[in-house]
């Protein structure tokens, strides 16, 4: 990882912030990116003070296509190359189908499917001229396997999985590696304004979560981490 430049999307999220300082403390430049301005200012401000690294942040709602170009942009006038992309942001909407609003089923599609498709694009564009890079998708297990009350985000996971495979066919050929991450319940914030009740103790750390990607990220560079599947064992599918 020593001097590769990486941008993590939901840095400040609960994967995301677990990700981040292990990728500090292994050399990486970072490109940071969330929507919240002053979380970023203050984890690139902790990153400098702890870790001999660079790291820039770029606040975005990669919702908007011109918000991630312009990202990108900022990201290679800094460090003049993108060698990781990690997408850990997403959001849940948990509700019976019945009673699904139309602009729940908006808020999943633009920001689980269409944002982590515009970053996944915008960032495969500028690694394909240098024909190398490594873009990791964290889908969760709900994007393989259907659950009861999560109609709306189970379809944008459905539908990242979907890309991301057509994707990886792709970019094969341009030298470009895509892992996709279906990790079973993580106990971070995604839960805070979710109304089901769930045993969060139960859940998976972010910390193991983010052990798997660095695990993806430091394989041998022949060998590629397609899917990498992870359940905590109170709740498993099959």
């Amino acid at each position: 990882m020593q001097s590769k430049v990486v941008v993590v999307v939901g840095a400040t999220g609960g994967i995301g912030a677990a990700l981040v300082p292990k990728l500090a403390e292994a050399g990486a430049k970072l490109v940071l990116v969330a929507r919240d301005a002053d979380k970023l200012e203050e984890l690139v401000n902790n990153l400098e003070d702890d870790y001999d690294i660079e790291a820039i942040a770029v606040p975005t709602d990669i919702t908007k296509y011109a918000q991630v170009e312009a990202m990108v942009q900022k990201a290679i006038a800094q460090f003049g190359q993108i060698d990781i992309l990690v997408n850990a942001a997403g959001a849940g909407v948990m509700k019976q189908f019945l009673r699904i609003e139309p602009q729940e089923l908006d808020q999943m599609l633009d920001l689980n499917l269409k944002g982590n498709f515009y970053t996944s694009q915008v960032v495969a564009n500028v690694m394909k001229d240098r024909k190398i890079g490594h873009i990791c998708n964290v889908i969760g297990i709900l994007g393989k396997h259907p659950m009861a009350m999560a109609a709306a985000y189970c379809a944008s996971k459905f539908g990242a999985v979907g890309f991301s495979k057509c994707m990886a066919d792709e970019l094969r050929r341009l030298g470009i590696k895509v892992t996709l991450f279906y990790f079973g319940g993580i106990d971070s914030p995604f839960w805070d304004n979710v109304s089901l009740k769930v045993d969060r103790s139960k859940m998976l750390t972010a910390e193991t979560a983010a052990n798997a990607i660095m695990f993806a990220l430091s394989a041998d560079p022949q060998a590629v981490p397609m899917e990498i599947n992870i359940q905590p064992e109170s709740h498993l599918f099959f």
